[in-house]
């Protein structure tokens, strides 16, 4: 359900998600540390923001993938055969 295989590499939706996640905890940590100066604030803000935006970025990732999958299916197939 959450790979898929587009084309002959598979699908890198999820390494992407991965590293995404990586990056943005790393941002938010600093950001809020050098707003706050807490560590323990950072640390939380830097734990609930990203993981749910990163949720998010996955799922954003999956429906582009199909949009794209969609458009390219749409331009290879024959005029005729989508007007039935």
């Amino acid at each position: 359900m959450f790979v898929h295989n587009h084309g002959s590499k598979g699908d890198n939706s999820l390494l992407k998600t991965i590293t995404f996640a990586i990056t943005h905890f790393t941002v938010a940590f600093t950001v809020a540390y050098l707003l706050t100066g807490d560590i323990l604030i950072g640390s939380l803000i830097a734990m609930v923001e990203p993981a749910i935006n990163t949720v998010a970025y996955f799922f954003h990732e999956k429906i582009w993938a199909r949009k794209e999958r969609n458009a390219r299916d749409a331009t290879t197939s024959h005029p005729v055969a989508r007007s039935f």
